[in-house]
């Protein structure tokens, strides 16, 4: 199997950079190939803009979506787009190393879904959810968040983690990938902030650690998170009536 591992975090001596290296050294050791794309190590820009297109299709106006496809049409996307999409065409699994920021991913790993989903590309009006181009792929979100777990329970001050996860599933979902439950490791220290002493802090991380190896070496087991599709929805994409998920007052 080959695994993209698109890692998104600034400090190499963090605790993802420590997940990101459990995975490698536990699926290699599983005999798959894996790359990882270090988007900060890399220098990669998450901002779309016009300076990223040397070809456009409007000089006057920029319409993002417009140039995407012009680039996609033309065989002239940004260089480190196209390493990016290559990366994900020869992957069977993706895994996307980051932590929680501001109840979402970092800014980096947003703009990398910005510039790299490309319309015309990686998507359309058509290629899309269960008709996806990447469908037939799995992704994989492995998240850290600073609060402990029952603050991202359901009634939990830092919200709930199923519905802050959802934008960025549905997101993968949307370009076709089959999104596996994600790995979720709660209360990582950062900014000064500490829930429980020094001793029992590095024992969870131990364990965290442990059980993300453990996770990896099971993945075939895992069931990826139903979403509705296509024959799912009307002419207007709303739910049939007669579907189970059809909301009922």
């Amino acid at each position: 199997m080959q695994v993209l591992i698109v890692h998104c975090h600034p400090e190499p001596s963090s605790f993802n950079a420590a997940l990101t290296q459990i995975a490698v050294e536990t699926l290699e050791g599983l005999g798959h190939q894996v790359e990882v794309a270090d988007l900060y190590a890399e220098g990669f820009d998450p901002v779309e803009g016009p300076g990223h297109f040397e070809t456009r299709r409007d000089d006057e106006r920029f319409a993002p979506l417009d140039e995407q496809r012009h680039a996609v049409e033309s065989a002239s996307l940004p260089a480190d787009v196209q390493r990016e999409i290559t990366r994900l065409e020869r992957s069977d699994l993706v895994i996307l190393q980051f932590p929680l920021w501001w109840h979402a991913q970092p800014a980096m790993l947003k703009g990398w879904f910005d510039r790299v989903f490309v319309y015309g590309g990686l998507y359309s009006g058509r290629m899309r959810y269960d008709r996806g181009r990447l469908r037939g792929k799995r992704v994989l979100c492995s998240v850290t968040t600073g609060s402990p777990a029952p603050a991202f329970s359901r009634d939990g001050r830092g919200g709930d983690i199923a519905a802050l996860m959802w934008p960025i599933h549905y997101s993968l979902y949307y370009v076709g990938l089959e999104v596996l439950p994600p790995q979720l490791n709660y209360g990582i220290q950062g900014g000064g902030l500490s829930y429980q002493s020094e001793t029992t802090f590095r024992d969870q991380l131990e364990a965290d650690k442990a059980r993300w190896a453990s996770r990896l070496k099971s993945l075939d087991d895992d069931t990826p998170i139903a979403f509705a599709g296509w024959d799912d929805w009307d002419e207007d994409g709303v739910l049939k009536p007669e579907h189970p998920a059809r909301w009922r007052p």
